[in-house]
């Protein structure tokens, strides 16, 4: 990224110049140095839809996306002409993880490891268009979209101390399946309860170091205890409402006189009819999504309490991190309520939030830095409002630095394999192109993600986290 565009708020905020409407940057000189510039001119283009209220805002692992980049966080007021835009969700609507806190510790884990991960591998399907066991018909597909984890719940995936840890308590409020083709229902029948590809993964971790002694103990966790990690969303579900609705959106902004500074970021009003539309499918997305992690988090269970005797495995968190969500924030001294858009963000509610399970109301939410594979992860927790000014929003991972392409020209699957074997750290894929189009090398570098964040306000570190097996699509 050409940094001439850019004027220093301080060592890890940048405010962009030639913007009319307030940009900021989060991350270092050399994280932003490392972004291409695609990633200003999607994040300026955003600036220019109506009803923007404050600033545009990137993540430090921001990068180039479908529409706004990557990383991307964008809050629009609907009694200004506020829009809602797809492109700002993603395409994998509800994208997220899913952290599962263990009472096992590393010396009870990783003489076994390499049967863990068979195991793992083998229960929870991975990879491109893989279906599970779940076959459901067209009317079981709306009963997930209208209950979320509690639908899972029903039917026999977990526990009800779940809920209480989950983003919303499980279930989005607002789905409305009637707003979902029957094309986007029809991918979904045989996913539920299957990972997919690209950089989704199930991984077994191990606290190796912690930051913050007192927030870990409000998580429940020490040094070498084992955490588990699901990275997923709503499959081909999600897929299709975003695609089916970027054409409706293209539709509505030419019929509105929307002037679109790119036809990715196509749109429409909040309070319009294709917008409330949008809104009950997207929530009805992210609605199987929490039911698709319910049910990996039940698979998991299931698989580590039959390898291992007098298991227990607790959901410690679980946020998304592809969503648009209607909150309240204060902006330029007055409360107003906004649509706040996080594409490869995760919320990061503040320490005292209603919103959070009693727990955690001192130590503020749990939020999760995912790595790339063979690389570690951070656990982190939610800043109080007046450090966080990103609408209580942090990173979601190391974030790309290397198109897939680029990196399959790098590297090789095998070989990526063995490397990461020789470190102890167990890959089980469906294909190897996949791990060599994932390879840690294509992403950046995740602790200088996280210190970053941190020194941007956005969350307090308080643990990071080994990888010892990894199951990826």
């Amino acid at each position: 990224m050409d940094m001439t565009f850019l004027k220093p708020i301080d060592s890890c905020r940048w405010q962009l110049m030639s913007s009319e409407h307030p940009v900021i940057l989060y991350g270092s000189r050399e994280l932003l140095e490392e972004m291409d510039n695609k990633v200003l001119e999607q994040i300026s283009n955003v600036t220019k839809l109506p009803g923007l209220a404050g600033p545009a805002l990137t993540m430090p692992d921001a990068h180039w996306g479908y529409g706004f980049p990557i990383g991307g966080v964008a809050a629009f007021d609907p009694q200004e002409g506020g829009i809602i835009s797809a492109g700002g969700v993603g395409f994998d609507i509800s994208c997220g993880v899913r952290c599962l806190r263990t009472n096992l510790f590393a010396a009870d884990v990783i003489p076994h490891i390499q049967d863990i991960a068979d195991h793992l591998f083998d229960t929870v399907p991975a990879g491109v268009g893989m279906e599970g066991e779940i076959r459901l018909t067209m009317a079981g597909i709306d009963d997930v979209m209208k209950g979320g984890a509690h639908w899972a719940l029903a039917q026999g995936y977990g526990v009800k101390e779940d809920l209480a840890c989950i983003e919303e308590h499980g279930c989005m409020p607002g789905a409305v399946p009637d707003f979902v083709s029957d094309h986007a229902k029809k991918r979904q029948l045989g996913e539920m309860g299957t990972l997919g590809s690209g950089n989704h993964y199930l991984e077994v971790e191990v606290v190796e170091k912690l930051y913050d002694r007192q927030a870990a103990a409000a998580f429940g966790i020490a040094e070498g205890q084992i955490l588990i990690a699901i990275h997923c969303g709503s499959r081909g579900l999600g897929h299709q409402i975003g695609s089916d609705y970027l054409v409706m959106f293209a539709k509505a902004a030419q019929r509105l006189g929307i002037h679109l500074p790119d036809r990715e970021l196509a749109c429409a009003p909040v309070h319009s009819e294709e917008g409330l539309q949008y809104l009950g499918a997207m929530n009805a997305g992210i609605n199987c999504a929490l039911a698709n992690r319910q049910i990996i988090t039940h698979l998991t269970r299931e698989t580590l309490s039959r390898l291992l005797s007098g298991v227990r495995i607790e959901t410690l968190y679980d946020v998304s991190h592809n969503t648009c969500k209607k909150e309240q924030h204060r902006i330029a001294n007055k409360l107003r309520e906004v649509y706040v858009h996080r594409k490869g963000a995760t919320r990061a509610l503040p320490p005292g939030h209603a919103d959070l399970p009693a727990r955690y109301q001192a130590a503020g939410q749990p939020v999760f830095i995912g790595g790339s594979m063979g690389t570690g992860s951070y656990l982190l927790a939610g800043n109080p409002s007046d450090l966080n000014q990103a609408f209580a929003s942090a990173s979601h991972g190391a974030g790309r630095r290397m198109s897939r392409n680029q990196a399959l020209k790098k590297w090789r699957g095998r070989e990526l394999i063995d490397e990461l074997e020789r470190k102890g750290i167990y890959i089980r894929t469906a294909t190897l192109r996949g791990v060599a189009e994932e390879a840690p090398g294509a992403y950046k570098d995740v602790d200088m993600v996280a210190e970053a964040t941190e020194a941007g306000g956005l969350a307090r570190r308080v643990a990071y986290l080994r990888p010892l097996a990894c199951v990826k699509g």
